[in-house]
C-alpha cells in the first residue's frame, strides 16, 4: 500500500500538485488519469522518489519515504518494479540477459539462480523460444512482456507503470493489461499505472485517480466512473461517442 497526504510540488514557482491525497491499494490495479499537463507524470516521478515534494508525505506500508536513511530508500528501490512507456530494454542484451539485469544489480544469487528465475518469469509472462533473441527481433508486444518479466523478476511489492500500452494495438494492448492485472492480483503488488487509455481504465481501473490542474478531482472504481456525473470526469472520459454508447449501455443494464 502506498498513502500520499497532501503533496505539493512545483518547479520554478509555479505549482504542478495541489495538495493530493490517496492511497493505491495492495493488489489492486491503481490507475492514475487526466488530461496532458494535469499532473499525472510529475506525481508518478514523485512517488518513485525522483521528485522531491516541498510539502506533503508518500508513505510505503507506513514507512514516510522522506524519513527513511539512503540504505532504506536502496532496500525500498530494490522492492520496486518499473515498466517504462518505451519498455526501455537494450538492445545489445538478448531478452533473457534484459530479464536478469536487476538481479545483476540487486541480488547476490549465483549465475545459475538468476538465469532460473528469469527463465520462470519469462515463462509467467507466455514468451516462448525468445530468450536468446534481441528486442529487434521480437514485436512491439513481446517487448512489453521482457519489460513486464524484467519488471516482477525481483518479486517487487511495488510495480510503476507508464503508459504500458503506448505503441501497441488494440488486441495486444488489452493482453497486456490483463497480464499486468493477473500479476498483480498473483503476487499481491501494489501497482500504479500512468495511462491515457480509456480501455485500460474500464477494464483494470480497481482503483482511479483523475487529475485535473495538479488536483485530484475524482477518485473510485472503473463501476463508479460510469455513475459519476462529475463534469470533468465525463467530459474527459466520454470525449468519444464510442465511450458514450457504452456508457449508456452500462447506465440501462443496471437501471
Amino acid at each position: 500500500m502506498i498513502t500520499v497526504k497532501n503533496l505539493h510540488k512545483g518547479f520554478n514557482g509555479v505549482p504542478i500538485l495541489k495538495g493530493i491525497s490517496t492511497v493505491f491499494e495492495q493488489g489492486k490495479t491503481n490507475l492514475i488519469i487526466g488530461q496532458s499537463g494535469s499532473g499525472k507524470t510529475v506525481f508518478l516521478k514523485s512517488l518513485l522518489g525522483l521528485h522531491t515534494p516541498e510539502l506533503g508525505t508518500i508513505s510505503f506500508h507506513d514507512k514516510i519515504y522522506s524519513e527513511l536513511s539512503v540504505n532504506e530508500k536502496q532496500n525500498l528501490r530494490a522492492q520496486i518494479g518499473m515498466l517504462f512507456q518505451g519498455s526501455a530494454l537494450f538492445d545489445s542484451m538478448t531478452v533473457e540477459e534484459n530479464v536478469m539485469f536487476p538481479m545483476e544489480m540487486f541480488s547476490k544469487m549465483t549465475t545459475d539462480e538468476k538465469r532460473d528465475r528469469a527463465n520462470e518469469v519469462i515463462k509467467r509472462v507466455n514468451l516462448i523460444d525468445s530468450n536468446h533473441k534481441f528486442p529487434s527481433e521480437i514485436s512491439g508486444g513481446m517487448q512489453k512482456r521482457v519489460a513486464i518479466a524484467r519488471a516482477i523478476v525481483m518479486n517487487p511489492k511495488y510495480l510503476f507503470c507508464d503508459e504500458p500500452n503506448s505503441g501497441l494495438d488494440p488486441r495486444t494492448s488489452i493482453l497486456i493489461d490483463n497480464l499486468i492485472l493477473e500479476i498483480t492480483q498473483e503476487y499481491n503488488i501494489t501497482t500504479v499505472i500512468n495511462s491515457h487509455d480509456m480501455n485500460s481504465v474500464m477494464e483494470i481501473g480497481q482503483k482511479i485517480v483523475f487529475l485535473q490542474n495538479g488536483l485530484k478531482e475524482w477518485e473510485g472504481t472503473n463501476k463508479d466512473i460510469f455513475k459519476t456525473d462529475n463534469k470533468a470526469v465525463t467530459d474527459f472520459v466520454y470525449s468519444s461517442n464510442l465511450m458514450k454508447k457504452v456508457r449508456k449501455m452500462y447506465l440501462e443494464e443496471n437501471q
